[in-house]
């Protein structure tokens, strides 16, 4: 008798609170959760712009602390993964036209092939821009001796113009420890949904009645 008065008092005990309540209380850990994780997503998109538009500017001392700041960023908060990486086209667009300009200069047996691929292709355009590179590289093509002149072994390497940081699976800011709460709960009512089937099983087997 002794026994199965602990029993139930157990279960009253755990049938304080209710597996309802616990359910509304993850629902709200949830919403503070997702909130928390689309802020850092939202921080990691606005740190990327400002390296974009740095990049656009041709600022490379701004271009670089923007690219730190974007790094420190993504790799102490959760939830920022850059995808393939950010790719700083406008940078590479100018580096290549740096490097024809070197390299179809007035070295070219045919006279500077680069100038003259400028005369067709600026009039098309206002600024540097993969269009525009596309029409340079399109002209200087139409020259024989451009590929024997031309060194590849230094020209800018896509590649290298794209960074790619690491974001961390879980980040000791708001929205990680809003998940611990919500991994708590749902474990908590996991264990009281366990609890209370064992409880009610021992009656049932043991004591017939509750």
């Amino acid at each position: 008798m002794v026994d199965k008065r602990r029993v139930k008092q157990r279960i009253k005990g755990l049938q304080q609170i209710k597996t309802w309540q616990l359910v509304i209380l993850l629902i709200l850990a949830g919403f503070v959760a997702a909130t928390f994780l689309r802020l850092n997503n939202i921080g990691m998109v606005e740190r990327r712009a400002a390296v974009l538009v740095a990049d656009e500017q041709g600022d490379e001392e701004e271009m670089i602390a923007r690219l730190y700041d974007l790094q420190r960023y993504v790799s102490a908060h959760m939830n920022t993964d850059l995808g393939r990486g950010v790719y700083l086209q406008e940078s590479y667009t100018r580096d290549v036209q740096d490097w024809q300009a070197e390299q179809y200069g007035d070295r070219n047996p045919n006279g500077n092939i680069y100038k003259k691929a400028q005369e067709v292709c600026a009039p098309q355009f206002s600024i540097y821009t993969t269009a525009y590179l596309q029409c340079t590289t399109s002209e200087l093509e139409k020259y024989p001796a451009a590929d024997e002149l031309a060194d590849g072994s230094n020209k800018p390497r896509q590649e290298t113009y794209i960074h790619a940081f690491a974001s961390p699976v879980w980040s000791p800011d708001f929205a990680g420890w809003s998940l611990v709460i919500c991994a708590f709960l749902v474990v908590l009512i996991i264990l009281r949904i366990i609890a209370l089937a064992i409880l009610r099983l021992m009656l049932s087997r043991h004591y017939k009645s509750i």
